[in-house]
């Protein structure tokens, strides 16, 4: 084609011709156009062409001279018209009329044609206007379950809709259904009518965040056609009206067919079902956002042959039902156990939400094993990760046992290859056993500083170099001393050795460590030692930096705090943390596999009238309790170590989620004191309830059988165990040991009732279940006020309500506002008409400085026995930067941190405004879900 250049006179706009992009008739034949009435029509290019030579002709007038350059660039812009649709051609088969005139428009302004474009919007109403004078009408014929064509039943439709509205403000049933009705073509089937619906409303959620409850309640409405088809009731469809009055049949019916199907224990026929039956909420099927029922609606809910058949508020009562079987008076366990979990109150993790009241009850979520350093072990090991991941837990593995590089085999006069070889094989095991399919296995290997293939071990997530040594679906962890962070300090050297050469290592920690490290240095100057390397304790710590920006491993875990601070440092040593850096347990190869029962309190749900409400608080987290205390009992264990140490000492981790909701409510900022304080306030209490509620659970059942000898039989909770520490720490710690609450009571208490639950809390992601509940992430700040979340359901527009209620109270919610959050990322501080109160208030995780997490993460960690799952953020990392941040975290006593975020980590697109809402999310920007898969084992 000629490159000759077409002015358009009215914007002295230039548009060159590209080169045509190779397209032919034949292929464009096999695809459909959705037209205004609903008929599917053959694809024809040369339709687009006549349009728009009739806009150029408009414009241009026919000359000879203007016919040339027409057709040249009527056929280079046809071809990036078609270009713009193919993907949507190829994936859809089919595509609105509408969005290809949308993007023949886009072709002509992208081009500069202002002009022509303007003549073709003129064309475009003119036929509009045809169209209406002939009052052209819609039919739509939709093939129904049976496959039989029935006109669409548009006064269903609208009864749907309009019942899904109910109650929510700002919400316009009727736009919702002419979107709808715009999207369907005649000889849809019925349940792809639904799910226009659902995708025309979910488009409505970036304009008004209360579109997400009116998109999960006509998301209900598909599933309450499944599950009353699949279990065989007396009717195949309901309304929310409907389904209130028929839950109760339904309920049972539901629970014996769980049963016929081989998925539900057949004890739960036991239950009084119809008193089970009559305590159940239908109304709280409402209270869903989108996202929340998506992802139970995916992953979730038990099906067969992929038709679910538990609707939202069943699943909570067979999750009771399966944590009360063994309760004395279990009808009245689950009803009470219920109430806590469909209220949202507490949400349990997601292995006891998959599997709780099913024939294989693997409740509980992480597990952390010790790697012995011999062959049969090591795989024996890899066998373990293989069954506990299987049945949906996450792991934690401490290789640090495992001989280094270079030193001698007995057994067959050889070299070791190192732990990475056996590494890669604990990798691929992960990606092989993928958890039934609802996600994939994940685990996270731990290796201690002084280890000698360390240096290799920083590696091993690198996209460079040596394949077999890299572990790309495998989390790692760096098990830090106190004594290696001292000499980075003081700019001291570091030595590395070989564990099979300095076996107590591995079991030392404080000073004991100290003086038996620095006595094998001796050694190995001597040459009684084989395998060492002395290193700079700065290069290293840099080294591990760098890692950690590049590649977002290993991460940075802390030997000591995790040790000293052990409730149970007379049974053994915490060698590592579990997947998500939250669980520090005791482990011993060959004999005990840590494991931990998770659940995390739902924070906002406990502001009432500008505080906390702690009297509810205490109530939640004395049922919480009994209810992880029960997963142990119930649990099913795929390797004996891990039942013998749940029994012995069971520990359970009470967390909590929506850290930042509990902020907006109070209208504190993230980045404050007062933050600090109320992260300080709000764990104290936690802290004391449960701790009271173990120990009363200890009166009522017996304590755990390895109490003697513990901190807690020695009247030593977790605010007084950090006396330990700063004894071994000195000058290199700071940390608060403020409280308010009467704990001289609590630890007399303590010593002579004694303890349910070795370890009582640990703070889990939360990834999954805090979505469910419709709440921010564990302790995480907002991460954008407008974004998209991408996980196993899919993609999902988030967007922050309690900013959109503000900008509509200061009349500043409006469509110029919506573009201005797009523009900006979901951030705020560079739009100015915002009120700095609001700016300071809705900061997002990238614009807080992230030392405001640490002091925030260290106030709740003087609380807690276990450990916290802390990300942190930078906007623009730099070495110094890092260096400062993580001491600090050291300082600070934390026991773990988690993920580094980085923008440069996140995937950031603004995509262009769709008018096809069934096919596209719409015009928000995407970018990182922070719901990795791996968190998710945990929770």
């Amino acid at each position: 084609m000629q490159s000759e250049k077409l002015a358009d006179s009215d914007s002295n706009a230039i548009f060159e011709p590209e080169a045509d992009t190779e397209w032919d008739d034949v292929t464009l034949s096999q695809y459909r156009v959705i037209r205004r009435n609903g008929q599917l029509t053959t694809f024809e290019a040369h339709k687009i062409i006549a349009a728009m030579t009739k806009a150029f002709l408009a414009v241009e007038g026919e000359t000879a001279t203007a016919s040339s350059r027409i057709h040249e660039a009527v056929h280079s812009l046809a071809t990036k018209v078609i270009n713009g649709i193919s993907r949507r051609l190829r994936e859809e088969g089919m595509v609105y009329i509408e969005d290809v005139q949308d993007q023949v428009e886009l072709a002509l302004m992208r081009a500069g044609l202002h002009k022509v474009a303007r003549a073709y919007v003129l064309y475009r109403e003119e036929h509009a206007h045809l169209r209406a004078e002939k009052h052209e009408k819609k039919v739509i014929h939709v093939i129904d379950n049976t496959g039989q064509r029935q006109v669409l039943d548009e006064k269903r439709l609208r009864v749907l809709v309009t019942e899904a509205c109910t109650h929510l403000k700002d919400v316009n049933p009727e736009l919702i259904i002419e979107e709808s009705l715009k999207n369907l073509f005649d000889g849809i089937s019925e349940q792809d009518v639904d799910h226009v619906l659902v995708m025309t409303t979910r488009t409505l959620i970036e304009k008004e965040p209360n579109y997400t409850y009116v998109a999960a309640r006509l998301l209900l409405d598909q599933l309450r056609s499944e599950a009353l088809s699949l279990v065989k009731f007396n009717k195949t469809s309901a309304t929310a009206t409907e389904m209130a009055a028929d839950y109760p049949e339904y309920f049972k019916v539901y629970v014996q067919c769980g049963i016929d199907y081989e998925l539900l224990n057949p004890v739960l026929a036991k239950f009084d079902l119809v008193k089970l039956s009559h305590a159940i909420v239908p109304e709280r099927d409402l209270q869903f956002t989108y996202l929340g029922l998506q992802t139970l609606y995916d992953r979730y809910f038990l099906h067969k042959e992929d038709t679910r058949f538990e609707l939202p508020q069943a699943f909570f009562m067979r999750v009771s039902m399966g944590l009360a079987l063994n309760e004395d008076d279990c009808n009245a366990r689950a009803i009470e156990f219920y109430h806590l979990l469909s209220q949202f109150d507490f949400m349990s993790s997601t292995p006891t939400l998959f599997n709780s009241g099913t024939l294989r009850p693997q409740l509980s979520s992480c597990y952390l094993t010790t790697v012995p350093d011999d062959l049969e072990g090591i795989y024996d090991a890899i066998k373990d990760n293989a069954l506990l991941s299987k049945f949906a837990g996450g792991l934690g593995n401490d290789w640090t046992p495992v001989r280094g590089m270079g030193s001698h085999i007995k057994g067959t006069n050889g070299k070791s290859q190192g732990v990475v070889p056996f590494l890669k094989v604990a990798n691929d095991t992960l990606v092989a056993v993928n958890q039934g399919g609802r996600r994939r296995g994940s685990g996270c290997a731990y290796l201690e500083t002084w280890h000698i293939d360390i240096e290799e071990f920083l590696e091993l997530r690198k996209n460079t170099g040596d394949e077999r040594r890299r572990t790309h679906d495998m989390n790692t962890a760096n098990w830090i001393p106190d004594e290696f962070l001292k000499r980075v300090h003081e700019n001291r050297k570091w030595t590395l050795f070989s564990p099979d050469e300095v076996p107590d290592l591995h079991d030392l920690y404080g000073e004991a460590f100290k003086v038996a490290y620095e006595q094998y240095e001796e050694a190995a100057e001597q040459g009684t030692i084989k395998i060492w390397k002395r290193v700079s304790s700065v290069e290293l710590w840099r080294k591990m930096l760098t890692m950690l920006f590049e590649t977002g491993h290993p991460w940075i875990c802390f030997k000591e705090p995790c040790n000293l601070r052990n409730p149970q440092q007379h049974k053994g040593v915490v060698h590592s943390s579990n997947l998500c850096t939250e669980i520090s347990l005791n482990t011993k190869s060959g004999e005990e596999v840590a494991v931990c029962n998770l659940g995390s309190v739902n924070l906002p749900a406990h502001i009432k009238e500008g505080k906390l409400d702690t009297d509810k608080l205490q109530d939640t987290i004395r049922i919480a309790m009994r209810m992880l205390d029960n997963v142990i009992d119930i649990n099913y264990y795929s390797v004996p170590e891990a039942k013998t140490a749940n029994s012995r000492h069971r520990p359970i981790g009470l967390g909590i989620m929506g850290f930042q909701d509990a902020l907006y409510k109070l209208r504190l900022p993230y980045a404050s004191q007062e933050a600090v304080e109320f992260a300080d306030y709000t764990q104290e209490f936690i802290s004391y309830y449960a701790i009271s509620a173990s120990s009363k659970l200890a009166e009522e059942r017996g304590s755990y059988s390895s109490f003697d000898g513990s901190l807690w039989s020695c009247g030593i909770l977790p605010i007084d165990s950090i006396q330990k520490l700063a004894e071994v720490r000195g000058k290199y710690f700071k940390m608060s040991t403020t409280s308010t609450l009467d704990w001289n009571s609590l630890r007399e208490r303590v010593k002579t009732k004694g303890m349910r639950n070795s370890n009582t809390m640990a703070i889990a992601p939360t990834a999954t279940i805090s979505s469910i509940s419709g709440v921010t992430q564990s302790i995480e700040p907002m991460y954008q006020n407008l974004f998209i979340k991408s996980n196993l359901s899919g993609e999902f527009t988030i967007i922050n309500p309690y900013l959109v209620n503000d900008l509509k109270t200061l009349g500043l919610w409006d469509e110029v506002m919506i573009n201005d959050l797009k523009y900006c990322d979901g951030r705020i501080l560079s739009i100015e008409r915002i009120p700095e109160e609001l700016k300071a208030l809705y900061a997002t995780a990238f614009e807080i400085d992230p030392s405001w997490l640490i002091e925030a993460a260290s106030r709740r960690q003087k609380w807690i026995d276990q450990a916290q799952s802390l990300n942190l953020y930078m906007l623009e990392p730099s070495g110094r930067k890092l260096d400062d941040l993580y001491k600090l975290a050291w300082l600070r006593g934390l026991k773990t941190t988690y993920y580094l975020r980085g923008m440069g980590a996140t995937r950031v697109e603004k995509s262009t405004v769709n008018n096809n809402p069934a096919l596209n999310v719409g015009n928000t920007t995407q970018a990182c879900a922070l719901d990795d898969p791996e968190c998710e084992a945990c929770q």
